[in-house]
C-alpha cells in the first residue's frame, strides 16, 4: 500500500509586504491575498513566528523533550535566516498545518496568479513525507 502524504503551500512576500501581512492580515495592500486564503478557508502563519514559537514552548515545558530545540533557535538568532524567515509563510487550511493534495493543489492554483508580482515572489507545494525535508547538522543531533 502507498502512503498518502499530505501537503502544504507555502509563500514568500516581498520585502515591503512580509511585515504588513505578520502584523495586519487584514491589511488592504495585501487583500487579494486575503480573498483567496478566505475562499480556501485557509490562513498564513509566518516561519519565524513558528519557528520562536516552538523554542518559546520548548522553554516554558522543557527542551529535552524538543528535540529540535537547538537547531530552531540557532535558526531564530541568526539574522541572515531571519531576514529568510520573515518572509515566508506556511498556509493553514481548515486550521491544519497539512493538508489532501486536491486541497492543496487547488490553492496552489488560485495563488499563481499573484506569483511574480510585489506581493507573492515564490510560491511552493511540499508534501510531508520526511525524507524530503533537511535533517538537522551534526551538532544540533542527540
Amino acid at each position: 500500500m502507498t502512503k498518502q502524504w499530505e501537503y502544504q503551500v507555502r509563500i514568500n512576500l516581498g520585502d515591503e509586504l512580509a511585515g504588513v501581512a505578520r502584523r495586519d492580515p487584514d491589511n488592504p495592500a495585501i487583500k487579494p491575498l486575503a480573498d483567496i486564503l478566505a475562499k480556501h478557508h485557509a490562513t498564513m502563519k509566518c516561519q519565524f513566528d513558528i519557528f520562536a514559537d516552538y523554542v518559546a514552548e520548548a522553554e516554558k515545558r522543557g527542551t529535552e523533550n524538543y528535540p529540535l530545540y537547538a537547531w530552531t533557535k540557532a535558526t531564530i538568532e541568526d539574522p541572515e535566516k531571519q531576514a529568510k524567515y520573515v518572509k515566508l509563510f506556511a498556509l493553514y487550511v481548515d486550521g491544519n498545518e497539512v493538508y489532501a493534495k486536491p486541497l492543496a493543489d487547488a490553492l496552489e492554483s488560485d495563488l499563481q496568479r499573484l506569483v511574480s508580482g510585489k506581493l507573492i515572489t515564490r510560491l511552493s507545494k511540499l508534501d510531508s513525507n520526511p525524507a524530503n525535508y533537511p535533517q538537522p547538522p551534526e551538532q544540533y543531533r542527540t
